[in-house]
């Protein structure tokens, strides 16, 4: 009796360490704020009369990545309507309000629809800033609204420089990605090798998704599919995708596959994430990064670090390999700890709707888009009534991530 209350009581105050541990954290770092409220965007660069563009409701800000200048990317996908003047921007941050100003990258030209698709940006969502070689790698999903399947050559990436927006290599993906099936969603670089890792969701051949992973090589253009349909890149059985507590699309569920991808900063580590389910999941990027390797033994070294708890969008690491998750279920953050596998709700707020990408300022701050995307393609969001957010959380680390 006497050992049990004894254990009793070691465990009772060592759950209130762990508590205070967490409060403490909270209390001193883990406070999400509204950075930037924007209504609606506009690429008007007229600053004396900025108006939304027309269609504004219908090209929100998913995804947003910082260069070394604290320069903001952001894409604009063209998956509800085609006709935004571009896919691909910096946004004007010094405004923290009215319209998010907006100018293309690399060019207007450069984002148009009507042009090469070999060689115009199309339909971007995910993209990489590259701090070590000063470049910008854009994942063009290559179809836009209205088409059943992207134009030949529309699949590929994009590598700019970042400095002037000149073109450095396009590599081809249609080889390796279906042009009626894929849904080209993230993108991850290992900037010293110039390796891309990217992942394909497969929601347009939902619910039978034609997900995986591609691994993409700057040096010699080429490009491999692996873990195809492997069930960590697949929807979870039984899972539903619930925002604000309400099943997203109910009587058309969300099927979305692997989504979130980001590399550790050794880039030795590739993580990422499926929306329509709870886990993330790690690879090694050594046997990512052999041709010779088979299905059978890449299937083998996949791991499972833990439930996140919440259907997940973006994810991205810092510079002590910290990895942080949008939580899409509870709106907010989870940060996983390599060193210790905790796996830890860092910060929520309700009037985040659908966290969507984080990154990491040359500052220190995680910033991550709330890009309502689930309501847009519902198209509950209605013209003049668009609102595009972006959060801010001080983190504790320097930002700065080399691999």
């Amino acid at each position: 009796m006497n050992t049990f209350r004894t254990t009793k009581r070691a465990l009772v105050a060592a759950s209130m360490a762990v508590a205070l541990v967490q409060s403490a954290w909270s209390a001193e770092n883990a406070t999400l704020e509204r950075w930037r409220s924007y209504a609606g965007v506009t690429w008007n660069t007229d600053t004396a009369a900025q108006r939304p563009f027309a269609n504004s409701a219908n090209a929100p800000i998913a995804g947003i990545h910082f260069d070394a200048k604290g320069r903001a990317f952001v894409s604009t996908p063209r998956l509800i309507a085609a006709d935004a003047p571009a896919t691909l921007s910096i946004l004007d941050t010094t405004s923290a309000d009215g319209p998010a100003r907006l100018t293309a990258f690399p060019s207007e030209p450069g984002n148009s629809v009507v042009a090469s698709p070999e060689t115009s940006l199309r339909n971007v969502l995910g993209f990489y800033v590259d701090h070590r070689n000063g470049w910008l790698w854009a994942l063009d999903m290559g179809f836009v609204a209205g088409e059943a399947e992207a134009p030949v050559g529309g699949q590929k990436i994009v590598i700019y420089e970042l400095s002037s927006g000149r073109v450095v290599k396009r590599i081809p993906l249609d080889a390796v990605a279906d042009r009626k099936g894929s849904f080209l969603n993230d993108i991850a670089v290992d900037e010293s090798r110039k390796i891309a890792y990217i992942s394909d969701s497969g929601l347009r051949s939902a619910p039978n998704n034609q997900a995986g992973i591609i691994v993409a090589d700057f040096e010699t253009g080429a490009s491999r599919r692996v873990l195809n349909r492997h069930p960590s890149v697949l929807p979870e059985p039984q899972v539903k995708v619930v925002s604000h507590g309400e099943e997203v699309w109910s009587g058309n569920p969300l099927t979305l596959g692997i989504n979130g991808i980001a590399l550790s900063p050794d880039a030795r580590t590739l993580y990422w994430t499926v929306t329509t389910g709870t886990h993330a999941f790690s690879i090694s990027t050594d046997v990512l990064r052999s041709a010779a390797a088979s299905e059978k033994t890449l299937a083998s070294k996949v791991r499972t670090i833990g439930d996140v708890g919440g259907n997940t969008d973006g994810i991205v690491t810092d510079a002590r390999g910290q990895l942080y998750i949008t939580d899409v279920t509870r709106n907010g953050i989870v940060r996983f700890d390599p060193s210790t596998r905790a796996m830890t709700v860092l910060a929520t707020n309700d009037g985040i709707f659908w966290p969507d990408t984080p990154a990491i300022t040359p500052d220190g701050y995680l910033v991550l888009t709330a890009s309502q995307l689930n309501r847009h393609f519902a198209g509950a969001v209605k013209a003049g009534s668009e609102r595009y957010d972006l959060w801010r959380i001080r983190l504790s680390s320097q930002p700065a991530k080399a691999n």
